[in-house]
């Protein structure tokens, strides 16, 4: 295989607050693309700082392996993603980049989009909500009235959070859910989760912090809504860490390392009967396009990236009042912009 990469930086429609005061104006990331004859598969990689990931460090790692990356034998995906992961062992952006080249470039060369080679069908797939970052309660609810939509993701964690969503809710009937990005404490999470039930809200992403295993087996307990982890489920290995804490799990594929970790993640979730979501961590319409993949096996996405970004870098995914719309193309069906 030929490996390729360069460096991406996309401008948010808005600036871009969560928890904590983190805000950001641009999505940096690495790109990738493996070639086989005629064939070329691409992959996307954010670069996240609180994960303390950047595109220069990703790209120096590359370089400094390409002739290892580039002279596995591909026959499965599967196997050269367990090269990568001991090619990397601590490099999990990166190694989700070149395991989504690897699945489209393995979809072109078969002729089938991914999502049919691992045999499903797509029927039943979920709508996707539309992110509303933390800002002045009057900015969220512009926001949210220039974008209507089906169902809203809400960042809070901050002082104002019944009163934000109190705010959204006079403005709208949609389905409302809340991501407070580890930015409560127990009691805190006790005192707001009721309130919010009563605001209707569907349900909550990460309300404590990552390693709060005790605070989150007291809300597991006490939450009238259904609770989802992020923070606390980076990886294959937390899934079963999550159960009886979480009634679910949201799985990022550059967390994660790949589709390939993501495919055993579904699996082990739905073995301990917890529901399935799949986030995005503003990723372009390309790495989007690998999520969508993922659709007819979730029981809720967050795949909005293309949304909140001005500028793209792929075409190939619709999105029309929530529900997205693929090609079907072999791979993931995405073509680059020039």
């Amino acid at each position: 295989m030929k490996l390729s990469y360069r460096a991406s930086e996309l401008p948010f429609q808005y600036p871009f607050t969560i928890s904590n005061g983190r805000t950001k104006t641009h999505q940096p990331a690495l790109l990738v693309a493996l070639q086989l004859g005629p064939f070329i598969g691409y992959g996307e990689a954010p670069a996240i700082a609180y994960y303390h990931v950047t595109v220069p460090d990703m790209m120096e790692k590359l370089e400094s392996k390409r002739n290892m990356v580039e002279k596995f034998a591909l026959t499965d995906p599967e196997r050269y993603w367990h090269y990568l992961h001991h090619l990397f062992p601590h490099d999990p952006f990166l190694v989700s980049a070149l395991d989504m080249a690897c699945w489209d470039l393995y979809g072109k060369m078969k002729g089938q989009p991914i999502y049919r080679l691992w045999d499903s069908e797509w029927t039943n797939t979920p709508v996707t909500d539309y992110t509303i970052g933390i800002d002045t309660i009057d900015t969220m609810v512009a926001k949210m009235k220039a974008k209507p939509w089906p169902v809203y993701k809400i960042k809070l964690g901050t002082t104002e959070d019944i009163a934000i969503v109190a705010a959204l809710r006079k403005h709208t009937d949609a389905v409302l859910r809340i991501d407070a990005n580890a930015g409560w404490t127990t009691e805190e999470a006790m005192a707001k989760i009721p309130q919010l039930a009563q605001l209707g809200v569907e349900f909550i992403e990460q309300p404590l912090d990552k390693d709060n295993w005790d605070g989150m087996k007291i809300l597991f307990n006490a939450s009238p809504l259904p609770l989802f982890a992020d923070e606390s489920c980076v990886s294959e290995q937390d899934v079963k860490r999550c159960y009886q804490h979480f009634h679910g799990i949201n799985i990022k594929l550059t967390k994660c390392s790949g589709l390939t970790p993501a495919r055993r993640m579904i699996t082990q979730a739905r073995e301990l009967g917890m529901q399935v979501m799949m986030g995005s961590m503003n990723e372009s319409t390309l790495g989007s396009a690998a999520i969508a993949q993922f659709l007819p096996q979730l029981d809720h996405v967050d795949m909005d990236g293309p949304l909140l970004l001005s500028e793209d870098i792929a075409t190939g995914l619709q999105f029309e009042a929530g529900k997205v719309t693929i090609t079907h193309e072999p791979g993931l069906g995405i073509n680059l912009k020039a």
